[in-house]
């Protein structure tokens, strides 16, 4: 495995897990103490595996049209970068860019925009 598989491999195994609603493999690709962010708020809004298991069950992998079209991927070192078009969500579509900090192959912080 090369430096840029262990960058976007967990980023689209996840893609591929939260399209699939595959909630173990979906978590598998995140670090235990991963901290998630949805600027502007400066504080993630989820901490941790347990966190984003439970929110990913319940608000997300419930819902049976639920898809995550990448429309652009950027890789810059251990950042991946992912312009998606998710369908599916109670609100419509959403257009959405996911922006992920991977060490270790494993995403340990995302900010979704």
């Amino acid at each position: 495995m090369n430096a840029s598989d262990a960058v976007v491999g967990p980023v689209q195994r996840q893609l591929d897990a939260y399209n699939a609603r595959d909630l173990e493999t979906f978590v598998a690709q995140y670090a235990e103490e991963v901290e998630v962010f949805r600027p502007p708020e400066p504080a993630p809004v989820l901490v941790g595996k347990a966190a984003l298991s439970q929110h990913y069950a319940t608000r997300r992998f419930n819902l049976p049209d639920l898809h995550a079209r990448l429309v652009a991927r950027m890789v810059s070192g251990n950042i991946v970068v992912d312009q998606e078009d998710i369908s599916g969500l109670p609100e419509g579509r959403l257009p959405a860019v996911a922006v992920y900090r991977v060490e270790g192959g494993l995403i340990r912080q995302v900010w979704f925009f």
